[in-house]
């Protein structure tokens, strides 16, 4: 397999996939450019080393059409002045040829949002699962979806995926692409690179105690990681919304909190299995409960499982947080994917902080600490604490796949030969 260090850009044509799908606030402008600043090293590179670069990504869920809240155009002046280089901008994807041909050594062109077209996702639209045409067109669509990357493909001479965030997609930009180009020819980017040694810390050298941090509303989209966290984790933290549905699941009286009442069972099985296994769960025993959805709402403390009507929580409480900093204290591996509460409002976000300085601690102590998943980003960004913990991933469900166990589309089509 080619690496990037070891090819020669000069005077190639470099088609990158990246993950700029950064979120914008309402006047269009980035409120958070981590995943920009993530790519900057690949893209310098191939143009430090005299080669042009066509800069491709997704944004957001147009779902197949076109759709200006998604436009990349919106991030082309942010990119252009973070790598040092006015960027070119191709307004449609597939018709870019010429401006990509037009390319000269150092220059740079971004495509527009790779999503305007169904063929990147290769899901066909327009018609329901359940459909008996459905197949048919499932079929017609891989076959488009091959000839859309070929047509990417075309635009350069080597491929290289820094994409992380999209790594657990078979999509055009991200897997189906690399069939074009030789095993020479196509490469991981140094953030790609970074996201996979990362993973492979977490899973194969691990350094006891391990304590995991699984936070966000539904315990349903964390089954998968959970379960397999089980046979490897010390400690495992669960917080933020699916607290209610443990609470739930144990008889307790939750007022208005979030709950997936079809997951009751569940949440039981997965208390079991931590029993059974040796595991140390640690759940929320008290929240900061709220009587409206709202920064300015009232609060009041009470046990997650003795929540008065018309009251939600929103997060953990003063003995959770001890509780969690507790179970962080003394590790040597840790894993943080979702926050402890709505840390968007000021008056919910303590729980997520009280982890987030807990993590800090113990990295300065030593620990290998490894925070994924778009919101806990977020969070650690917030707090002014991202240079306090070991390594930051852009990968959000990429992350959880990749430690679930799971092939990665994305990494294994540059490979394979």
């Amino acid at each position: 397999m080619a690496t990037i260090d070891s090819y020669d850009f000069k005077g190639k044509r470099a088609i990158v996939r990246v993950d700029f799908n950064v979120p914008l606030d309402e006047n269009g402008k980035i409120t958070d450019d981590t995943r920009i600043r993530g790519a900057l090293p690949t893209l310098k590179k191939v143009l430090a080393d005299g080669g042009s670069l066509i800069i491709m990504s997704h944004m957001g869920k147009p779902k197949g059409k076109v759709n200006p809240k998604f436009s990349l155009s919106q991030i082309v002046d942010a990119v252009s002045e973070k790598l040092g280089v006015p960027v070119k901008f191709a307004p449609d994807c597939v018709k870019a040829a010429e401006a990509a041909a037009a390319l000269k050594p150092g220059e740079a062109l971004m495509l527009e949002n790779l999503r305007f077209y169904p063929e990147e996702e290769g899901k066909p639209v327009g018609i329901e699962k359940e459909d008996p045409a459905y197949e048919e067109a499932k079929k017609a669509m891989k076959a488009s979806q091959k000839e859309f990357a070929k047509t990417l493909a075309s635009y350069a001479d080597c491929y290289i995926n820094d994409a992380f965030g999209t790594a657990h997609r078979k999509h055009a930009s991200t897997a189906v692409i690399a069939d074009y180009f030789d095993a020479g020819n196509k490469m991981l980017g140094y953030l790609m690179e970074k996201e996979v040694k990362a993973v492979d810390n977490i899973l194969s050298d691990i350094k006891r105690p391990f304590t995991a941090i699984m936070g966000g509303s539904k315990v349903s989209t964390k089954i998968g990681i959970i379960e397999n966290l089980m046979d490897k984790v010390d400690n495992l933290i669960l917080c933020g919304g699916m607290t209610f549905t443990f609470a739930k699941a144990q008889g307790g009286k939750i007022g208005n909190s979030i709950c997936e009442d079809d997951k009751l069972q569940l949440a039981l099985d997965i208390i079991a299995k931590a029993k059974a296994k040796g595991v140390n769960l640690v759940l929320g025993t008290d929240c900061v409960a709220a009587d409206a959805f709202s920064n300015d709402a009232n609060t009041q403390i009470c046990p997650v499982n003795d929540i008065p009507d018309g009251w939600e929580g929103m997060d953990a409480g003063p003995a959770s947080r001890k509780a969690f900093a507790a179970a962080i204290e003394g590790a040597k591996t840790i894993l943080w994917n979702g926050p402890a509460g709505v840390f968007e409002f000021d008056k919910f976000a303590e729980g997520s902080r009280a982890i987030a300085e807990a993590i800090a601690k113990a990295t300065a102590e030593g620990a290998f600490s490894l925070i994924g998943g778009g919101d806990s980003v977020a969070c650690i960004n917030k707090f002014g604490m991202a240079d306090q913990v070991s390594y930051i991933s852009t990968g959000g469900g990429a992350l959880l796949e990749a430690i679930e166990g799971k092939e990665l589309p994305g990494v294994a089509a540059i490979c394979k030969k």
